[in-house]
């Protein structure tokens, strides 16, 4: 009778561990998918960090971190990369509310939202001339890179950059 009690209890103890572990690799599976998730929304979507290129330059200027707030979409400067950019720099060529303020910080993009494949409906400002215009914006490269339109009337009136998704 003790040697059978001993089987069963060993049975037991065995059943246990092969759960535990199966649990454990439950656990982790899901975890993995929940960061899969998360990696494929983050690319389906302008939320995140990005790196502006200059356009006469090529070189990267700034990096725009671009929020959601409601159902649109609004990017402000986080952080000037250009050689000559300084930290106390201003939009003097402003000429609405953001005259005289501190670029660094400053919300550059504003009301975008989703329109099909991309976002429209917003604006953008150049803090270099302070002049406002509509903008459209799209992903590319599985979401790695970020189109940006603006322009003037209508979209063929205007200039794009491609900026690029920091992590």
């Amino acid at each position: 009778m003790t040697q059978a009690r001993s089987t069963h209890t060993a049975i037991t103890l065995r059943g246990r561990a092969i759960l535990s572990r199966t649990a454990r690799q439950a656990a982790l599976a899901g975890v993995l998918l929940v960061s899969a998730a998360t990696v494929m929304a983050q690319t389906d979507s302008p939320v995140g960090t990005w790196q502006t290129i200059d356009d006469s330059t090529g070189q990267p200027k700034a990096l725009v971190q671009i929020s959601q707030d409601g159902d649109a979409l609004d990017g402000k400067v986080i952080k000037g990369l250009g050689a000559n950019d300084q930290p106390d720099r201003r939009c003097t060529a402003c000429t609405d509310d953001r005259k005289n303020q501190l670029i660094l910080g400053m919300t550059i993009i504003h009301d975008m939202k989703k329109d099909g494949e991309g976002w429209d409906g917003g604006n953008i400002l150049d803090p270099e001339n302070g002049k406002v215009y509509k903008c459209k914006m799209r992903l590319e490269d599985g979401g790695q890179k970020l189109v940006v339109r603006g322009y003037i009337g209508v979209s063929l009136l205007g200039r794009s950059q491609t900026w690029i998704r920091q992590q």
